[in-house]
C-alpha cells in the first residue's frame, strides 16, 4: 500500500482532481482523510490517502501527474510505501522508561519501525541495548556541545547507519539548531509536562509548587526553541495534596511512555502534517 500525504491553499476540485489522477492510473483507494482551516482568511487543505496499485509503472506514472497538479495548485505531496519500515535512532540519558517501551512494543509488532541505534551521553542503560541486540553509541559530554553532536554524526557514519528520524527517550540535552536542521527537523522529543505549562527544566517540580491536580506529558517535534515544536500528542494523570515530588515523578512516567510511543506510530504510519508550527493528524 502507497500513503499519499498532501497539502496546499484551500480551492475547489481538490479532492476530485486527486482522485481522478488514482483512478486513471489504476489505484484503487483504502483510505482517505481531509482537513481545511476553511475558518481562516487564507484556508489550507490536507489530505491523506491510501491506495493500492498493481505495477511500479503506474506508481510512477502517479508521481508524475501529481508533480503536475502540484505545481498549478502550489501543493506539498509525498508518496510513501508502507510495507517499509522507518529507521529510528534513539537518544536517551539515564533514565530507561521511555527506552523500555519503545523496544517492547517494536518487539511484540505494535511499532512498525527498525530502532538502529541508541545514543546515550551515559552508559548505564549499555545493558538494555546488548539486550535487544541494538548497537549503543556513548557519546560523552564534550568540551562544547558542536564536538559532542560532530562524534555523533561520525559515529552514524562508521556504522553506515541510515536513520529517518530521531526519538528523543528522554535524552536531557538541548541539541543544536545545526543538528536539528540536517536531520530536517524529524525529530520527536518528550517533554514531561503538558506543554505550554512548565517548559523547560524541572517541570514536576514547578507542577508541584503550584499545587496542580493533573500532570502531563507532550511529544513534539523539536526545533529550535525549548519545547517549543509542534505538538504530537499529549495525556495527563490526576494527581492529588498528598503525592510528593517522587510520587508525581512516578506517576508521570506512565504518561510519558505512553504519549511517545503513540506520536512515534502516528509519525511511522505518515499520519502527521505539520503547518504554522502545528500538527494536523489523522487518525
Amino acid at each position: 500500500m502507497i500513503v499519499l500525504t498532501f497539502s496546499c491553499p484551500d480551492k475547489k476540485g481538490i479532492v476530485a482532481s486527486v482522485s481522478r489522477i488514482l483512478f486513471e492510473n489504476g489505484a484503487n483507494i483504502i483510505e482517505s482523510s481531509q482537513f481545511s482551516t476553511n475558518y481562516t482568511s487564507n484556508p489550507h487543505f490536507f489530505m491523506r490517502i491510501v491506495f493500492e496499485t498493481e505495477s511500479s509503472r503506474e506508481l510512477y506514472s502517479i508521481n508524475q501527474r501529481l508533480k503536475e497538479f502540484a505545481s498549478i495548485f502550489k501543493a506539498e505531496f509525498k508518496l510513501t510505501d508502507a510495507s517499509v519500515k522507518k529507521k529510528a535512532a534513539i537518544f536517551v540519558s539515564k533514565e530507561d522508561h521511555c527506552l523500555y517501551e519503545l523496544l517492547w512494543q517494536k518487539s511484540s509488532g505494535d511499532l512498525f519501525l527498525d530502532i538502529v541505534c541508541i545514543v546515550s551521553n551515559h552508559n548505564s542503560l549499555l545493558h538494555i541495548a546488548q539486550s535487544y541486540g541494538v548497537p549503543f553509541i556513548f557519546a560523552p559530554l564534550k568540551d562544547n556541545q558542536t564536538e559532542q553532536e560532530n562524534f555523533i554524526k561520525k559515529e552514524f557514519k562508521r556504522l553506515n547507519l541510515e536513520i529517518d528520524f530521531i526519538i528523543l527517550a528522554k535524552y536531557m540535552r538541548i541539541l543544536s539548531g545545526n543538528f536539528i536542521d540536517s536531520f530536517q527537523k524529524k525529530i520527536i522529543n518528550i517533554h514531561h509536562s503538558f506543554l505550554p505549562s512548565f517548559p523547560g527544566a524541572k517541570p514536576y517540580f514547578q507542577a508541584y509548587k503550584k499545587g496542580v491536580k493533573l500532570v502531563g506529558a507532550t511529544a513534539h517535534f523539536v526545533n529550535e526553541k525549548l519545547d517549543d515544536g509542534p505538538i504530537i500528542e499529549q495525556d495527563i494523570i490526576r494527581i492529588n495534596h498528598g503525592d510528593n515530588i517522587d510520587e508525581i515523578k512516578r506517576k508521570g512516567k506512565i504518561v510519558e511512555k505512553l504519549v511517545l510511543v503513540k506520536a512515534v506510530k502516528l509519525f511511522t504510519d505518515d499520519r502527521i502534517l505539520e503547518y504554522d508550527n502545528k500538527t494536523i493528524i489523522f487518525e
